[in-house]
Parts: C-alpha cells; structure tokens; sequence
C-alpha cells in the first residue's frame, strides 16, 4: 500500500487569509483523509462499495452539520470552514465528500431552516453524530434539470399524508435511516417531508453498474400508498425554492470539493512527472509538461480565490444562487479538466488503481452532472446576466 504523500498547493498563500480556526478544522480533515481513506478507497471504488466503517469519521470530523448550531449537535462552525472540510473530504474520493454533502446540506439543512424546533431535535444530533443517516428525493425518472415537473405527490387523509411516486440517483438512498422527500400536495405546491425507514410501502432499490462514484451508494426512492404522519411536514418553506435554497448549501460544498480532486489531481502528477525519467531526465523537465503543470496550478489557484470570496459572501449572507452557480460549474469543469491533463502526464499509469486519477476523472464525471448540470449553471449565470430566462 502506497502512503499517502499529499501536499496542497497554495500559490497565492491563501493559508494567510484562514483563520487558525479554518486552518485546525482542514488539517483535521486532512490527517483524516490520509489515515483513514485513502488506504482504502481504491479497493472499494474497485468493487463498487461505500466503505460504511467512515461513517464515524466523518462525524468526528465535523463533516456532517458543520454548520449547524452546537445545541443541535452540530459543530457551530463558519461556511469557510464546511468549504475547507468538503474539500479535504473530496481530495480523498468525490463520493465520500458526497455522502457528508447530502448528510449536511441536504438533510441536515432543510430540517434545521425549514423543520420545527421538535422535528430539530429528534433528528439533527442523530444525523450529526452519524448514527443517522439522511438522503434527499428531489430528482425523479423523468424530471431532472426541470424539478418543478415532479409527479411525486401527497394527499391530505386527515390523520396522516399518502405519499406516491418515486425518486432516482439518490446518493445515500441505500442505507439511509430517513429521507427529505420533495413532493406536490393536491393544489401541486411543493413541500418537503421527512419518510422515515420502515414505513410501509418504502423501499431503496440500490443503483448498480456504475462507473462513476463507486466507493458511493446510489439507489431510487420508491413510494407506494405511505402513510406519512403529518408531523413529518416540514412547515418553515414550501414551493420549488425550498430544495432549490438545499441546493445552494450542497452546491456551494461542491465548489470547494472540486477543488480537492483537483489538487490531488496535480499533486499526483507533479510528484510523478519528478520521478519519471524518458530521454535522460524527468518529463517534469520538459516543455509540454511544465506547461501542464503550470496551467493546473493557475487553475486551481483561481478556484480557490473564487470559493474563499463566495465563502465570505456566505458568511456575510449575501452570496447569491447565482454566484454560488457560477462557482459549482467552473470549479467542477476546472477538476475534469485538470484530471484528464494529469492522466496524460502518467501516460498509461493513469488508468490504473495505483494512482487516483482515473477514479477521480470517473468521479467528476458526475460531480458535473448533479446538482445541476454544467449547461443549467451557464443558463443561470445567463439569466443572471440578462435579465431573460432561456429555460421556456
């Protein structure tokens, strides 16, 4: 087994502008990461399986909730913080940081902004200390990009709701404990509900075949005549912009996590591209080698000013979903990118399972795809722009 000899780069010292708070949370990640996930994480990525023994890493970490407010188990942390841990997290394997995104933004988040103060307090410590997990049904067969189209729906039976339909390419969905389910009530207004494991007519049908996020358990959300309590609403927001405001959190985690693979990425190869001699030196001597290297760590560094600054926007509560789109979408194409650059650099090397490039490369394949995809973001930045919606 290969140690784990990361460094990250940090060209424009962006260290100096962390807190020492921002800076122990990273490192904290970061030891964890190469202790306890990357020994493993090729040998599941191999056969296609969440390494479930992480989960109580994950939670002492901070990674699920860090934001969440101490009285709820959470670690009461800054958005800059949840940025540098989602990132740390993704260095390591997009679908580990995926687990902890969903977990955090996506069950976590709308519990805590749009839950009651009961529903807050019978879930949020379980979820952050992980002896819960959570997943997140927005996405169903046929309404991706256009959520608002979902068919998913519930009636009012005066005792409890009747929850029908069914939700795909649900990270976490496997082993969940509870899942936040977006759905339409009978005036077709959104809402958000909390299904819990074991309700009849429930059930996860697990994703199989994947070449994508492997070492991430990926299933479908089926709901067939559930009897929903009517404390499982969650009251605080409904409308389409109730998950879209989820979204914003697990995108802006993304646009730090992407960074991650990024870094690992480059790392990998600059190390490599050292050590590997062709015509009596090392190909990092070489022209069109430097200028790899040379273009990914501009690109990174670029990515990093753009995730610290929406980090303090976030902070500040001013960062908007368009600013927040605009950094999803460079930051993820920027790690495709830079991952498909350093495979070249390790020449046929980077296929195989001895380095992580090729998984991360399979991985961002997703990374692009979900949460929106890389053609939605532009049409928001778009809109943004000018005014006009180019969506109908």
């Amino acid at each position: 087994m290969k140690p784990d000899l990361f460094e990250a780069p940090d060209y424009y010292l962006l260290d100096d502008l962390l807190s020492e708070e921002h800076k122990l949370v990273r490192d904290a990640a970061r030891s964890w990461v190469k202790r306890d996930v990357s020994p493993i994480i090729e040998e599941y990525a191999q056969k296609a399986e969440f390494p479930s023994q992480i989960i109580g890493g994950l939670a002492e970490i901070g990674a699920f909730g860090p934001y969440i407010p101490p009285e709820y188990g959470g670690a009461g942390l800054d958005q800059i913080s949840y940025g540098l841990i989602m990132q740390e997290i993704e260095r390591g394997d997009s679908g580990v940081r995926s687990t902890a995104s969903v977990q955090s933004s996506l069950v976590m988040y709308p519990i805590y902004a749009y839950g009651t103060e009961e529903q807050r307090k019978k879930y949020l410590p379980s979820l952050a200390s992980g002896e819960m997990m959570g997943c997140f049904g927005l996405t169903e067969p046929d309404h991706g990009s256009n959520p608002g189209g979902m068919t998913t729906n519930f009636s009012d039976k005066g005792d409890h709701y009747l929850l029908n339909g069914a939700k795909l390419w649900i990270s976490n969905a496997p082993f969940a404990d509870i899942a936040v389910v977006w759905a339409k009530n009978e005036e077709g207004r959104i809402h958000g509900l909390i299904v819990e494991r074991g309700m009849e007519g429930f059930s996860t049908p697990e994703t199989h075949n994947k070449w994508s996020l492997r070492a991430s358990a990926t299933g479908e959300l089926i709901f067939d005549n559930v009897k929903v309590p009517k404390e499982n609403l969650l009251p605080g927001k409904s409308g389409l912009g109730a998950p879209l405001g989820c979204l914003d959190s697990a995108r802006y985690g993304i646009a730090w996590g992407a960074i991650g693979a990024a870094m690992d990425c480059y790392d990998t190869a600059l190390r490599y591209a050292g050590q590997r001699v062709q015509f009596d030196k090392p190909i990092a001597g070489t022209q069109l080698q430097q200028k790899k290297l040379a273009e990914m760590v501009t690109e990174i560094t670029k990515a990093q000013l753009l995730a610290f600054r929406l980090g303090q926007l976030k902070n500040e509560g001013r960062a908007t979903t368009a600013q927040i789109s605009m950094a999803k979408r460079n930051n993820v194409d920027m790690a495709i990118s830079i991952a498909r650059e350093a495979r070249q650099i390790l020449g046929g090397m980077g296929i195989t399972g001895e380095y992580p490039i090729m998984r991360h490369m399979m991985n961002l394949e997703s990374v692009i795809t979900y949460e929106g995809t890389h053609d939605i973001h532009l049409l928001i930045t778009g809109w943004d722009i000018t005014g006009i919606s180019a969506f109908k």
